[in-house]
């Protein structure tokens, strides 16, 4: 085995042990309690109560710093979930303790939409969802998912500046870390700016756009999911939703490195909610765009070693959050 090789595995593994302890409460790690637990529920179709088969549910943590544990090409819905079977029965097992909220797949999204699983039907917004409380050694039952038919979302992405279409703006009713080389992820506009999201459940859904050289902005041209104007989708229809991007405020630095990862990247989450809230490609330095008043906590995924929490923070908890004002900000990462 190369040197190049075994340097990329061990940065690998080092990654991926950071990310799983990150995602797992502190309650999970603590001696003693180390047995994980479960969540069970059933998938139904909301008019008839005919069982859904297939339907894929992840459990989403409602702890930031889990949040948090995203990376490279990855969503931002967390690690644990689970599929219905044929009686719509779904079971998901070795669940770390801790609060979770349930985001619901349909297998067939020209049947049924999307949705965050709330106490008595489905709901678009994350922070309308029930949460669950999944114990060690026990199984949770958490309600009964409904599901109801899908509408979609279709609109133009533009720079609020010029009023020209935005090109490969990123749409997203899920955040994610984009992959360099695989842009396929999801809705992305064409040259005339124009997207669509189809297999939505019929509520009300903050969307969030992203795109190079703009602010990352939730729908509404602002810079918090909670704070965004979200759309109405109904059920076999379309909704529009159009979206300015501003230029936003430059946040940026250098970054010192022995050797750069090759997809290496600084990304920045909301300080409250973990929310991502940007991410730049890294060379010599970095640049991100973001809006006056956002307060942010910085990640440098630069090196084949673990990650880097601005300012040299464990994790997320513990990084130096980043106020935007109205000035450019710089922040810089030395990984010597």
């Amino acid at each position: 085995m190369s040197r190049t090789t075994l340097r990329h595995l061990t940065a690998t593994i080092a990654v991926a042990l950071l990310v799983v302890e990150a995602a797992a409460p502190a309650a999970a790690r603590t001696p003693g309690s180390s047995a994980l637990g479960g969540v069970r529920t059933v998938v139904r179709d909301a008019a008839t109560g005919v069982p859904v088969p297939r339907a894929c549910a992840a459990l989403v943590p409602v702890d930031a710093a889990a949040l948090a544990a995203v990376t490279l090409g990855e969503d931002q819905h967390g690690r644990y979930g689970g599929c219905a079977d044929e009686q719509g029965v779904l079971v998901t097992g070795d669940v770390a303790p801790g609060k979770y909220r349930l985001l619901v797949r349909p297998y067939d999204t020209t049947t049924h939409g999307w949705q965050w699983v709330g106490r008595h039907g489905g709901t678009g917004d994350r922070e309308r969802a029930q949460v669950v409380q999944v114990r060690a050694g026990a199984v949770t039952e958490a309600p009964t998912v409904r599901l109801d038919p899908p509408g979609t979302i279709v609109g133009v992405v533009t720079d609020a500046a010029t009023g020209a279409p935005v090109n490969r703006a990123l749409v997203m009713v899920v955040p994610y870390v984009p992959h360099p080389k695989y842009d396929d992820h999801g809705p992305t506009t064409d040259e005339d700016g124009r997207y669509t999201i189809t297999g939505l459940g019929p509520y009300h859904w903050p969307v969030q756009f992203a795109a190079y050289g703009l602010a990352t902005v939730w729908s509404g041209g602002v810079g918090g999911r909670q704070q965004a104007r979200p759309v109405q989708v109904r059920a076999h229809q379309t909704a529009i939703l159009n979206q300015a991007l501003p230029a936003g405020i430059p946040l940026g630095g250098a970054v010192v490195v022995d050797e750069l990862a090759t997809y290496a990247q600084v990304i920045a989450f909301d300080a409250a909610t973990g929310d991502l809230a940007g991410v730049a490609d890294v060379g010599s330095g970095y640049a991100l765009r973001l809006l006056p008043g956002q307060r942010v906590k910085l990640r440098c995924d630069c090196a084949y070693v673990p990650p880097v929490w601005h300012r040299d923070a464990a994790g997320f908890n513990a990084a130096t959050p980043v106020r935007v004002r109205r000035t450019p900000v710089v922040v810089d990462f030395n990984l010597d």
